[in-house]
């Protein structure tokens, strides 16, 4: 018996309306129609606009701050399942909240987990996202997780620059796997930057683990929030005699004086993707786009394909 395959659509939250639109037109789809009704108290209310009976619905929002980004989703969802939609992926480009994966200390929360719970119980059937916080996270789901790869997009990107002596460096410890894994590319060697905090978002110190002298260095991180880790790696790499330094940052989430510490910092550019809209402009951040990457990942589950054929570079 052949496959069946349901009528797709594709909507927006409005947190993340300019990428879904890109998605939707690299899918070859019109972005569906839905409404956000607003109360005088802020409260909110989203519609779908057409009908979507029977339909494999997806749902394109990236959980960044503020908050109001994440309950969207979930009420969307909830109007989808209540809509009688066929199958519904939540396309979370930036899983937000993914920075809380474990108890690092007593009485916190697990936001990660938390959020997963929140989704799965909302209605999806699916998840679809980006670079994790932490890969793991995925196991806080009992549905199905497509975790896509931002070096599919950034790889290219970083060949093209022709970089005669580079070098792969991971801003902190805990992303030295992740700093691997994109050496592997391109047969390079990896140094670390061990730094060591006061509390979130501020560092007491950072030494170098490795030899930077006259190498081009990327640093790897899936997050840029303040931007001082990278400011402060960059920094610390060329004092010891890199030739240059650049970052890649999967999530722009940029907070604070995030900008203005990029601007001041010693980085070439600062690499990132449109898994969250920029703030404000800069010509020291290059973004790249996810949508195209996307919208096969949309194609494939629509029609049972391979999601790890996406991970080729």
């Amino acid at each position: 018996m052949p496959l069946q395959f349901n009528p797709v659509k594709i909507f927006a939250g409005t947190g993340t309306k300019d990428l879904a639109k890109q998605i939707a037109d690299a899918y070859g789809k019109p972005l569906g129609d839905v409404t956000l009704s607003r109360f005088s108290d802020g409260e909110f209310q989203p519609s779908f606009d057409e009908s979507i009976r029977g339909c494999d619905v997806f749902l394109v929002q990236s959980t960044y701050q503020p908050t109001d980004n994440l309950m969207e989703l979930l009420l969307m969802v909830d109007a989808a399942r209540r809509a009688s939609a066929h199958y519904i992926t939540a396309v979370v480009p930036y899983y937000g909240l993914a920075r809380q994966d474990r108890k690092d200390k007593p009485r916190v929360a697990i936001g990660a987990k938390l959020v997963a719970n929140l989704l799965k119980a909302a209605g999806i059937h699916r998840i679809m996202t980006m670079d994790l916080h932490a890969a793991q996270i995925q196991g806080f789901f009992d549905i199905p997780v497509d975790h896509l790869d931002g070096s599919v997009i950034f790889v290219p990107y970083i060949k093209s620059l022709g970089l005669e002596n580079l070098t792969i460096a991971s801003p902190d410890m805990g992303g030295s796997y992740r700093a691997r894994t994109f050496a592997k590319f391109f047969n390079a060697e990896v140094v670390i930057c061990d730094k060591r905090r006061k509390r979130a978002n501020e560092i007491e110190s950072m030494s170098i683990i490795g030899d930077v002298t006259g190498q081009d260095i990327v640093l790897i991180d899936d997050i840029c929030d303040t931007a001082g880790t990278l400011a402060k790696a960059a920094a610390l790499i060329m004092d010891n005699g890199a030739k240059s330094v650049r970052a890649v940052c999967t999530h722009p989430v940029l907070s604070g004086k995030a900008y203005e510490t990029i601007e001041n910092s010693v980085l070439e550019e600062l690499i990132v993707t449109d898994t969250i809209p920029l703030k404000q402009q800069s010509d020291k951040i290059r973004v790249l786009s996810t949508a195209k990457l996307f919208a096969k990942a949309i194609a494939n589950v629509n029609e049972h394909g391979s999601i790890s054929d996406l991970f080729r570079v």
